[in-house]
């Protein structure tokens, strides 16, 4: 694997992981303790309101992915850089051939697997994290699921069902770019 393709891939990381990261801090600043930022009415049932673990779960997830997605890019950052402290390591002034060759970092190829690896279970488990919070920010906004409210399901269960469709897809793709 070519260095450019490494760092390309490393810079996709960290931009979908700034995104993240951005709806995280997003989350964050929202007050799940506000109560008129909710759609239950009093006319709904008690079992419908929350609980206050829910509130509780909803910060500490918020606050697991956001570690999740800045572990993973920083790792995916060093990662990046060792790549081009390799390739600026060893200049020699000659032919074009010979510059041309030093365009191609000499990177332990094992390590940066390792580390793109490592990089991508950050960001699968940030991404884990962040539907976890989003189930409870549905939760809190429009009743709990065990109330069975229909809205609350038409929210998380597309959820639930694509969001680990594509990190099944983003895992695969990885683990096979892992092993050749």
């Amino acid at each position: 694997m070519s260095t450019s393709i490494q760092i390309t891939a490393l810079d996709g990381i960290i931009n979908v992981n700034s995104l993240f990261t951005l709806a995280v801090f997003i989350g964050l600043a929202w007050n799940p303790a506000d109560p008129t930022n909710t759609l239950i009415g009093p006319s709904d049932p008690i079992s419908c309101s929350p609980s206050p673990q829910t509130a509780k779960d909803l910060i500490s997830f918020h606050v697991y992915s956001f570690s999740s997605f800045l572990f993973s890019s920083l790792i995916a950052l060093a990662l990046k850089q060792a790549i081009r402290i390799a390739k600026t390591s060893d200049h020699t002034h000659g032919t074009y051939l010979q510059a041309a060759e030093h365009l191609i970092a000499q990177v332990n190829k094992n390590l940066v697997r390792v580390g793109m690896l490592v990089s991508g279970i950050g960001s699968v488990c940030g991404c884990v994290f962040l539907m976890l919070a989003l189930v409870n920010v549905v939760q809190l906004k429009l009743g709990s699921l065990g109330c069975g409210s229909g809205h609350s399901y038409a929210a998380i269960v597309p959820l639930v069902i694509l969001v680990p469709v594509a990190l099944l897809v983003y895992v695969s793709i990885v683990l096979y770019a892992f092993t050749r």
